[in-house]
This record gives structure tokens, sequence and C-alpha cells, in this order.
């Protein structure tokens, strides 16, 4: 068994659901303390976080990734148990295979590597994981760690992010920037009554819908080169007292931005309470920003060395990509830092008989270590 499958395993047997680490990053820090890595747990609330670098003075390359997994699901709809790492077909099967523990085993064996061939290389190379990427509020992990580096002068210059970014191979498309996301809790308020007496309620469903039908309908910007036109949704939408003679006296809806660097925040805030005040709502809305919009430009140091490596080793000239969801990413940009994500192939991320393929497993320490020589072994 080679030294990524066998990592990748002994991460996946321990039942790291969020934000449980269940003792994976301490058996990461002490391989790479062997290795000679200085080591820090910073462990906030029941998260815990470990820094490690190898080297001092100069520019700072950090990976980053996460020893936390999402609920198996139904344990019996799965082939083999989801906490059992097992090889199929050339797959390697098991909750956390591909998102991201697979990842995480790679940037381990790529370090060790790179640190044995290149004992005085340049600047400082570090692993940045948590155990709280996969939970709903992400307070004490990496946004956490960021305030700490903030503190005490922590410095990162260069970020490859290990979340499975690929399509159908690996390095066939690698992350350059987010998206922000901006989530709101909406409360409509009206008047409760008697359906048979509408005159003497006020139905909210019905004073939101227009609203609604505006908000769904604006062009809220266009995009630009780098990111598509920023995105509205409305996620939950619940009223009612489960009578079908009572209109609801208020409704509550979930809405979300996925949103460019085409607007900010504060704008799409100013918009969207501009028009329910418009339509005449008795509302409140409490927002939750998770995260800015990033971008690696063109040119960067960092993408343009993962993109010559994808090229290399894969053969693939691959997508440069702002797309899907949100990142950890998201909180190290801020510092300053470029930001590249490059992981396997994303196709079976929190499904049941999560896999990736064992032969691109193997192959992407040489990823993340050809990472490490284009930017530090000079």
């Amino acid at each position: 068994m080679s030294d990524v499958l066998e990592i990748a395993c002994d991460l996946i047997r321990r039942r790291s659901v969020t934000p449980e680490d269940a003792g994976c990053q301490r058996l990461i820090a002490a391989r790479l303390q062997r290795a000679g890595f200085r080591v820090e747990h910073l462990r906030h609330g029941e998260v815990d976080n470990l820094w490690a670098t190898h080297g001092t003075d100069g520019p700072t390359l950090a990976f980053l990734g996460h020893t936390d997994v999402v609920p198996s699901g139904p344990e019996a709809a799965w082939q083999s148990p989801p906490f059992e790492p097992v090889v199929r077909n050339g797959r390697l099967y098991g909750r956390g295979a591909a998102d991201m523990k697979g990842s995480v085993a790679a940037m381990v064996v790529a370090l060790e590597q790179f640190v044995i061939a290149h004992p005085d290389h340049r600047g400082r190379i570090g692993l940045l994981l948590t155990s709280d990427e996969e939970g709903p509020t992400n307070l004490d992990g990496v946004r956490r760690v960021v305030e700490h580096f903030r503190a005490s002068g922590e410095r990162i210059d260069w970020c490859v992010v290990g979340e499975p970014s690929s399509k159908e191979r690996l390095g066939d498309l690698i992350r350059v920037g987010r998206r922000g996301s901006l989530s709101g809790t909406l409360h409509v308020r009206g008047v409760q009554g008697h359906v048979a007496y509408p005159e003497k309620a006020l139905n909210p469903i019905h004073a939101f819908a227009p609203a609604l039908a505006e908000l769904a309908a604006v062009r809220w910007d266009e995009g630009n080169g780098d990111f598509p036109p920023t995105s509205f949704q409305v996620s939950n939408l619940n009223a009612g007292t489960g009578a079908n003679n009572v209109i609801p006296g208020e409704l509550a809806a979930l809405i979300n931005f996925r949103y460019s660097t085409a607007s900010t925040a504060d704008e799409l805030r100013m918009r969207t309470e501009s028009i329910l005040r418009r339509h005449g709502l008795d509302f409140a809305l409490e927002w939750n920003l998770s995260g800015e919009p990033f971008l690696t430009p063109q040119g960067g140091v960092l993408r343009e060395a993962v993109v010559a490596v994808c090229r290399e080793l894969c053969d693939l000239d691959p997508e440069q990509s702002t797309g899907g969801g949100t990142s950890d990413g998201r909180f190290i940009a801020p510092l300053g830092a470029e930001v590249v994500e490059l992981g396997p192939v994303n196709a079976t991320i929190h499904k049941v008989d999560e896999c990736v393929d064992v032969a691109d497993l193997e192959q992407l320490p040489a990823l993340y270590r050809a990472v490490c020589e284009r930017l530090l072994a000079g």
C-alpha cells in the first residue's frame, strides 16, 4: 500500500463528523514532527485546528484542508461501511475519501517528500487543517485561526486548498476564486385571521408574493470576466398554522446571494431592503455574510504555477473557474494571499458511497510537491 493510500485509509477510519477531529490531526502532526515541522495545535471551542510549518524567512506557501466530514446518512445504504475504507474496482470508498481526507493525505506525503529533497528550501512551507469546514457556522475553524494569525503577525503568501475541484479527470479544473455568500433570514409580519374574513386579516404570503417576484426577476449585476452574474435564491419559505381555515400571521423565508466582485454585500442588502419597503411590507431581516468573493488574478505566481503543474503532470490545460460554493480559502485570501484550489474529482462528495480513484490519489502528491518546488525549491 502506498503512503498516501495508507494515510487516507487511516483518516477515513476515524469518525470525524464535524466538528469532531477524532484524532486525525494528532496522527498528521506526529508524522510532520518527525519530518522536522514545527506544530501548533490551535483549539477553539469544540474545534481542532493544526498549523505545521517548516522553514523560516521568506515567502510562505500554505496547504489548506479539513479533517471533518459530513454525516454518512443511512449506513445501510452504503455498499461497505462508510468509516471502513475499502478499495474496490480501483477506487477508495469511505466518507471523506474525496472531501477531503484523500487530499489531506496527499498534502502530508508531498510535504514530507519536499523537505527531504529540499531541506534548505527558501521561505516557509506549511499545512493548515481544521475540523470545522463542513459545519454550519465555521466560527471556530479557519476563520478563528486567521484572527490569531492577524494578531500574531503570521503571514501567508500562497495557499493551495485541497477541495475536490476536478470534474472528470484529475487536474481538468482548478478554482482561482470563489463567489461571496450573503444569506438572510426574513420575517414578514401580517395579521392572523379566519380565511372567511380576509378583510379582518393581513395575509403575509399574499403581501410578500409581489416582492418575491421582483427579487427573483432582478438582474443584480452582469458579472465580469472572472465571475458569472450574481444569483439570488430562496432556499426555504414557511408560513401557516397547519389549518386550512386560518390566515397566518407571519411568513419566514431564507434567502441567499452568491455574488461576484461586480457587487458588494452592502449594495445587495440595501437593494433588497429597498424592494421590500417599496412593497409596503412589515418585515425584519437578519443578514449573515459568510464570505466575500475572492480572486487570484491571471498572472498570479501561484495560479501560473498550478496551471503549469497540471499541464506537465496531467497533460491537461485546466479550466480556471470561480464557480461552485464557498471554501475556507475565503478566510485566507483577505490576508493578501493568492489562493488556488486543486484536488480530486468531486463527483461523489457528500454522497452515499463517496469514493476517489486510487490512481488519482496516488498522483496527487506529485502535483502538490511540484507546486512546492516551483515556488520554494530555488
